[in-house]
């Protein structure tokens, strides 16, 4: 048995997929990126005249996918703490690692119980964001706390 979640304070999801997916006690989301879930817009982008990309800021975006992520697990049910695995993509691992990194630290001070973590560099996102995370969480549906 499985159970869709779409969370509502969480940016629409971009194509036809739920923003998580239960199963028993394991709770999967969907790739999750930084857009603003009231306005769509992608924090921290600046575009020229024409609406090209030039550039953006990683620690806005990585808080963003961060507070996404977290709107979605509150929709589940399910706390940060819960998160067990995250496979986190980054468009330009070379510049944006070490800050994504830094902001990690900030949000997970203890390595001991911070999830899993692979990081990827890949060459483009569906949507200009430079971050998008894909998680695991453990979620009991009868917490009882």
């Amino acid at each position: 048995m499985t159970d869709a979640i779409h969370a509502a304070h969480a940016p629409k999801a971009v194509g036809r997929y739920p923003h998580a997916r239960r199963v028993g006690e394991l709770l999967f989301l969907s790739g999750i990126g930084p857009r603003d879930p009231a306005s769509n817009g992608i924090p921290g982008n600046v575009h020229d005249a024409e609406g090209r990309l030039i550039a953006y800021d990683i620690a806005a975006q990585t808080h963003a996918v961060f507070a996404n992520v977290r709107a979605v697990l509150d929709a589940s049910g399910a706390r940060w703490e819960d998160l067990v695995d995250v496979t986190v993509y980054l468009t330009d691992m070379a510049r944006d690692f070490p800050v994504y990194n830094a902001i990690w630290a900030e949000y997970f001070p203890d390595a001991a119980t911070a999830p899993c973590r692979t990081t990827l560099g890949i060459t483009a996102l569906p949507t200009p964001i430079a971050i998008e995370l894909k998680c695991i969480a453990v979620a009991p549906k009868d917490r009882g706390d």
